[in-house]
């Protein structure tokens, strides 16, 4: 005795498959958009640009000067992410005061992200100037020096 399937069952389980193909392809998109939005990874060559501008006392101030201006809303006086635009927006802006983040960063990562921006970030690649953004750099790089502890450190006594 042979077993037939009539054709209608056959056409139902191309169409079921092909539906539940269709479903994996968008969430693995998804997936992907979801970790892109989380994890700014900044192109491969952007993390071996070596910083021209030498990090001296007036290049820093010239930074602190920019990040007032055009960074401190967002990412906080403190560079700390919790500027006053900061609950306004949808992706929380950096912490530069996470020293251990900010270790594994490149200067060449920082500019790149700096001049190409991501929303709700603007790019800053045609607002500020090569000089100006490494400055901004040099400034940034500030806070992780003043975090109170560092990696593998305890807080210092007091600190949370």
């Amino acid at each position: 005795m042979e077993l037939q399937v009539p054709s209608t069952q056959l056409h139902g389980n191309r169409h079921n498959a092909l539906i539940a193909t269709l479903f994996l392809v968008l969430g693995i998109a998804g997936g992907m958009g979801v970790y892109a939005a989380f994890h700014w990874t900044a192109a491969a060559r952007a993390r071996k640009l070596k910083n021209p501008v030498q990090a001296t006392n007036s290049s820093i101030a010239a930074g602190m000067q920019i990040y007032e201006n055009r960074c401190s809303r967002c990412h906080g006086k403190n560079g700390d992410g919790q500027g006053e635009k900061a609950g306004e927006l949808s992706v929380a802006p950096a912490d530069f005061t996470d020293a251990h983040h900010i270790s594994r960063t490149t200067d060449g990562e920082l500019y790149w992200e700096i001049t190409k921006g991501r929303s709700p970030m603007p790019a800053f690649e045609t607002r500020l100037t090569d000089v100006e953004r490494w400055e901004a750099v040099d400034y940034i790089r500030t806070f992780a020096a003043k975090s109170p502890t560092t990696p593998g450190q305890a807080p210092a006594p007091g600190k949370p």
